[in-house]
């Protein structure tokens, strides 16, 4: 880690994980390019990948809400001006606050000012706290300034708030802490064409990486992205009870959508759960199903779009 070029002085800097990039993280961003603007500086995010608990627990790491590349894409849009990822490693998780701001943040990224959300713990142990951090800007000459946490429906945002939200299928819930819909990306994969006998032909997509949280079981209402096509559309996310021995799939059926997407690179955007993953005895059974899944799916988007 290089830090800043050499003629980059006086910055604004803020630290974390970011992981899912939350409205309350958008907050702090907000201020952090704010501020920056006000002293004719630069608005800089340090943040780390791995997730520092997949190294100190990982048997509690929790599943990510954004994976590197979805975190890279979000933050461009944001209007900072530098993100460095951190490598965060065994030895990194030992440094003290102490060494952490003196050999990392003040010598690779000449803060003039620090910004930091109300709960930011930092260091070993997370033993660095908002009195740490001022007695640290005393001593190497950066001001200290903290941002208050984000209420949505009546509790503060936090990304263990929206990985509940997201786990439990609830998307709406999940949308509302994140400032827009969940989503997870995937390549468009042949599968064994069940979904076109059916008269419903699906896309099988690849599954995200295993650090990924995906949602609930379950056929959602979804927004699919496919280069500069918006799509809305289902998604089945699950097993698939009704043929036997069948692996869990991620299937994609586009609404009034006739293209061949195979090998392309899909952004769904998950909206809306509409029912849970049940076994048929048929497979008239299932596209009887389908058939009023895709009815209750129009419904949904009529709905949002009135």
């Amino acid at each position: 880690m290089s830090g800043l070029p050499p003629h980059v002085q006086g910055t604004v800097v803020t630290v974390g994980t970011f992981d899912g990039v939350h409205l309350g993280h958008q907050a702090i961003l907000r201020d952090v390019r704010r501020r920056a603007r006000a002293r004719n500086g630069r608005a800089v995010l340090l943040t780390f990948d791995p997730h520092p608990l997949n190294i100190v627990r990982p048997e509690v790491a929790p599943p990510l809400l954004t994976l590197p590349d979805e975190k890279k894409e979000i933050l461009a849009q944001l209007g900072l001006d530098y993100v460095a990822f951190v490598s965060f490693t065994l030895e990194f998780s030992r440094y003290s606050p102490d060494k952490f701001v003196e050999d990392i943040v003040v010598p690779r990224f000449r803060p003039a000012e620090v910004v930091i959300g109300y709960d930011h713990g930092f260091g070993r142990g997370r033993a660095g706290d908002i009195s740490v951090l001022e007695r640290l800007g005393g001593i190497h000459g950066f001001e200290v300034s903290v941002v208050e946490g984000v209420e949505a429906d009546g509790s503060h945002v936090s990304s263990t708030r929206v990985r509940r939200a997201v786990s439990a299928g609830d998307m709406e819930g999940a949308a509302a802490g994140l400032g827009r819909p969940y989503s997870f990306r995937g390549t468009v994969i042949r599968g064994l064409g069940r979904g076109r006998t059916l008269g419903f032909p699906t896309a099988n997509l690849t599954h995200p990486a295993s650090d990924k949280l995906l949602p609930a079981e379950g056929i959602y209402a979804v927004r699919a992205t496919l280069g500069a096509d918006e799509v809305d559309g289902l998604l089945h996310l699950g097993p698939r009870p009704t043929f036997a021995g069948s692996p869990p799939a991620i299937e994609l059926f586009l609404i009034d959508f006739e293209r061949d997407i195979y090998g392309e690179r899909v952004i769904v955007d998950v909206l809306h759960r509409l029912r849970e993953v049940r076994g048929f005895e048929s497979g008239d059974d299932l596209a009887a199903q389908m058939r009023r899944d895709l009815a209750d799916g129009r419904d949904y988007f009529r709905k949002v779009r009135a």
